[in-house]
């Protein structure tokens, strides 16, 4: 496959991630919750979306390293399977 055709796939892949996805955890929220009450925050909206972000980054990292680590055998596994097809 060739470089354009994964990245198009990814990004159709990305695209159907609901907005549900950048939720908060339960803790994450308490502590935004908790430095608000207690006054020590302007506005909320920065610190929630950076725990967002945080949150997405520490979910996307062990399959992206796991994805290169297995890249040459998904990359087989994917190639056996189109000649299996064709």
């Amino acid at each position: 496959m060739n470089r354009m055709a994964f990245l198009f796939i990814l990004f159709l892949a990305l695209s159907f991630i609901p907005i549900e996805g950048e939720a908060q955890c339960a803790m994450c929220k308490a502590v935004v919750e908790s430095a608000e009450e207690a006054g020590r925050l302007g506005g909320t909206t920065n610190i929630g979306e950076g725990l967002n972000k945080g949150i997405i980054f520490l979910m996307i990292v062990p399959y992206v390293l796991l994805f290169l680590l297995f890249r040459k055998k998904i990359g087989a596994f994917f190639k056996e399977m189109s000649e299996a097809q064709g």
